[in-house]
């Protein structure tokens, strides 16, 4: 395929695996590389800088293709040290970066000066363009149907794209609520020149996710995921487990962060993720849970995808030839 996408990020399918806390590493973003996409590191799930160096070089031992590295910036009261990861990434060679959470103008003008594509996240058409603005090299917009943090404007993908691309000028990835594909075909049709998926690769044989969570993924159905911290002003789409689902009632008697911060711990889900016990932590998903059926490779799943997405894609199209 050629788009936009894959032409500035040297990809062979413009399919992007999310960066995933505790699941973007070496076997995973290798594995999506490996099969034609672009795998993504994820810089957090690495407890130090020097640790990030090192997963970079075990990832080029696995991968002689292009693959990314993941930075998102929260708010924290002890921020982690993002200068260090910053320069970690720089020093490694990497060129191409993605960024999520608060605005990533402090970091683009350095990424830049050292020849990395920036590809930024984000949840609205406001925010994508001030991405523009600062520089970003491609927009992936949210929609409200994503896993992790869909903002608060609660705006679904079938909106949130067709606004993005006429709103912008730089190319636009889809993200949120895409498995197959259908999803990528229909992200096509509606502008976007490429796909970024998160949850589906978690349920692939490389992602270091016990197989408990992945069969409860794959039988889970659209519904079964809860919107936590609504009333905190600060959405995560997860999981419908017993944590997910004791944090969302404590929120409806008025509990606060506080209250719910023995819940939520990013260190039980990441030991949740691991021992398989899918009650015991946060378990990050998105709706397009609804549509994953299997725990396929990384290639077997974009192979598919690929295929997929040009069947419908001409089927769409003979249906309105004259």
């Amino acid at each position: 395929m050629k788009t936009k996408v894959t032409e500035l990020l040297g990809i062979r399918y413009p399919i992007i695996q999310g960066g995933m806390q505790w699941v973007g590493t070496a076997e995973l973003a290798s594995a999506v590389s490996n099969a034609g996409g672009l795998g993504i590191l994820t810089a957090l799930t690495q407890p130090t800088p020097d640790d990030l160096r090192r997963e970079i070089e075990r990832c080029r031992t696995m991968t002689d293709k292009p693959f990314g590295v993941n930075l998102t910036i929260l708010p924290a009261i002890t921020p982690p040290p993002y200068a260090e990861y910053m320069r970690a990434i720089i020093e490694s060679g990497i060129k191409i970066v993605e960024t999520a959470g608060n605005s990533p103008k402090n970091f683009i003008g350095e990424f830049k000066q050292h020849g990395i594509k920036v590809v930024h996240k984000c949840t609205s058409v406001r925010h994508a363009l001030s991405a523009e603005r600062y520089g970003v090299d491609i927009v992936s917009i949210d929609g409200f149907e994503c896993a992790g943090h869909p903002g608060e404007d609660d705006v679904p993908n079938m909106i949130l794209i067709p606004a993005a691309v006429a709103a912008l000028k730089i190319p636009v990835v889809a993200s949120g609520g895409i498995g197959d594909g259908r999803g990528m075909a229909a992200a096509f049709a509606l502008g976007a020149q490429g796909i970024n998926m998160g949850t589906r690769f978690m349920c692939t044989k490389e992602a270091p996710v016990h197989d408990n969570v992945k069969q409860a993924l794959v039988q889970a159905t659209e519904r079964d995921t809860n919107l936590m911290f609504r009333t905190m002003h600060n959405t995560a789409r997860v999981f419908k487990n017993a944590i997910s689902e004791e944090v969302v009632a404590m929120e409806k008697r008025g509990a606060k962060f506080e209250e719910v911060r023995h819940l939520v711990a990013g260190a039980r889900g990441k030991v949740a993720l691991k021992n398989g016990d899918v009650n015991d932590g946060v378990v990050s998903a998105g709706m397009v849970i609804g549509l994953i059926h299997d725990v396929p490779s990384c290639a077997e799943l974009i192979d598919r995808i690929v295929s997929e997405c040009r069947q419908h894609l001409g089927a769409a199209t003979a249906m309105v030839a004259v």
